[in-house]
């Protein structure tokens, strides 16, 4: 039987010694790497930990960098609502990190680049760079800082903890760690982070198996509400998650963020040996596997709890994304220190991606802007504008989470969606730089605002006419076993809404069409509409004649070879026409 709100228990001492600390290990591992590197004060130290970086923590940072505090609260709420099929995500994982590793992880490797964005100046010209740097900067602003808000708003409201003080202190820890300890410090705190948020994890789960009697009953619950219907293999690209959806445009909106994210590339080539950039991914896929299986673990666990009374629908709680912190204070609040754990897990997800995303806007900002105008600079010099920088983003973050707080959920969903808009085109700027000689900088660019241009209108307006329930099919909740007047089913809304609603007699034709189309394929219509219009556009305007370098283009070398065969063998070859 549910508990209202008001009746769920708040933090208790333990549980405030746990999660503070927990955050001050953090912050230690900053100041420890700033002790033991104090004689290596170089820009390559701060912002590539001088390249020195092994796989296993550079693979274990390269999955809480994206596994943020939205993450730990909403994936176990994307199981609760609608099952079990972002497991499929599983595919995506191991079709990006094949892609990464053999195709993008060389190249930028053998560049020894710093900035992602350099190799656009490399390949096409100084201006598409820059249009590239500022198009991630604005990107990584918005969802850093909506990273920050939107755990901090549900725990706020579970817990009681002061929303204000926990956005401030989330920046305040970032940067503390960013300023003093660059990259290094950032990815060993990550492997901190992680192993937190596994923990968390695994706390939850098997704290509800001993409530609801086993795994079994809880898997045998989640069958008669249709959550394990796991595979759809509807073709209508205009349902959220399918199969087809979640594999291929999965795939393609995963490998636009960890083949060409800075906050990505950074640490491959922090790596000592492209091996361990290399092991480092394939490391990551299974982190991302174990991370994501426990989550969706703890959705299915939590629907067994409340199957019979939905938080949601009982006005417990007022989003989806309050679920489980709602349930860790109503399982384990006789259990002290272990809600302090579990907030320390969704808290340790969102210190990761802010630090990550800190770091990363700091090196491109330095090669990107600052270095190539500062000609008489002094090594001291750059690393102490590296600290400054680190200071002023962690700040704007703080402010964008502000911003956050006073426009609701129509700027947190607006920006959720524009990463994967500006992503996907980005993408296709540099698969068509990499895969092909011709393409010119006036059509690669052309290419490049074509692309973003769709995206944002399919993305903007899906966000004012969100999708229907047929097409984002939501699974029934109900009632019954609540204290309460209400005993019929019910399902929830969407979780693509906005502040701004429109009625359905209002609703133009291109509502059900065309804005209607899965989010995870916004990533595939940037990549095809920059790659199409960019060729077309660059044949029109006359093919690049310029000698290019051979090492901007992928190389047969690059390709991984399975199982023994010889290189010529290997079908991939196929895919490089230079």
């Amino acid at each position: 039987q549910d508990k209202p709100l008001e009746d769920i228990p708040t933090f208790s001492v333990w549980d405030y010694v746990v999660f503070i600390g927990i955050v001050v290990g953090a912050s230690g591992i900053g100041l420890f790497q700033a002790i033991r590197s104090r004689k290596e004060t170089s820009s390559e130290e701060f912002l590539l930990g001088g390249r020195q970086m092994t796989a296993v923590p550079v693979a274990m940072s390269l999955t809480a960098s994206f596994m943020s505090g939205i993450t730990v609260i909403g994936t176990p709420a994307e199981a609760y609502l609608y099952g079990t099929a972002f497991w499929l995500f599983g595919f995506s994982y191991a079709l990006m990190s094949i892609v990464t590793a053999e195709l993008f992880v060389p190249l930028f490797y053998r560049l020894r680049i710093t900035s992602a964005y350099e190799y656009l100046e490399m390949r096409f010209s100084r201006p598409i760079r820059i249009i590239g740097t500022s198009m991630y900067i604005v990107q990584t602003a918005l969802y850093t800082g909506l990273v920050i808000y939107a755990p901090a708003l549900a725990l706020n409201q579970i817990t009681g903890l002061d929303l204000w003080g926990v956005l401030v202190a989330t920046g305040a820890v970032c940067i503390i760690y960013c300023t003093v300890g660059g990259l290094k410090a950032v990815i060993w705190t990550d492997v901190l982070q992680m192993v937190v948020m596994l923990v968390g994890f695994v706390a939850v789960i098997a704290r509800g198996a001993v409530v609801q009697g086993g795994l079994t009953k809880i898997f045998e619950d989640a069958g008669e509400g249709g959550r394990l219907d796991t595979f759809d293999f509807d073709p209508d690209p205009r349902k959220r998650h399918t199969f087809w959806t979640i594999v291929i445009g999965g795939s393609i909106m995963w490998a636009s963020i960890y083949s060409i994210n800075q906050s990505q590339v950074q640490r491959y080539i922090s790596c000592r040996t492209l091996g361990h950039a290399k092991m480092a991914l394939y490391i990551n896929m299974v982190g991302l596997w174990v991370t994501v299986s426990l989550a969706m673990l703890s959705g299915l666990t939590m629907y067994s709890i409340y199957k019979k009374c939905d938080p949601i629908t009982n006005d417990d709680v007022a989003t989806s994304d309050q679920l489980l912190p709602y349930m860790v204070m109503d399982i384990l609040a006789d259990y002290p220190g272990i809600p302090g754990l579990f907030v320390a897990a969704a808290y340790s997800g969102t210190l990761s991606t802010v630090s990550s995303s800190i770091n990363a806007l700091v090196a491109v900002t330095m090669e990107d802007f600052i270095i190539p105008l500062w000609k008489n600079r002094t090594e001291k010099q750059v690393t102490w504008l590296n600290m400054g920088l680190s200071v002023f983003f962690g700040a704007l973050c703080i402010g964008m989470a502000g911003v956050a707080s006073l426009m609701g959920t129509l700027l947190f969903q607006a920006a959720l969606a524009i990463f994967g808009m500006i992503s996907g085109p980005l993408l296709g700027l540099y698969l068509l730089g990499m895969f092909f000689r011709t393409p010119n900088s006036i059509g690669s660019l052309s290419g490049l605002l074509i692309g973003l241009a769709l995206t944002l209108w399919v993305g903007i307006g899906a966000q004012i006419y969100p999708a229907t329930a047929d097409k984002t099919n939501p699974l029934l909740l109900t009632v019954i076993g609540c204290n309460s007047t209400m005993s019929q089913n019910h399902t929830t809304q969407p979780p693509w809404t906005t502040c701004v609603i429109f009625s359905a007699s209002v609703r133009p034709p291109l509502a059900d069409s065309w804005y209607s189309l899965s989010y995870l394929y916004f990533s595939v219509l940037g990549v095809i509409a920059t790659m199409v219009s960019g060729f077309l556009i660059s044949a029109a305007t006359g093919c690049k004649q310029e000698k290019l370098s051979p090492t901007l283009f992928i190389r047969k070398s690059d390709l991984i070879c399975f199982g023994g065969c010889r290189t010529s063998e290997v079908t991939l070859c196929a895919l490089v026409i230079f």
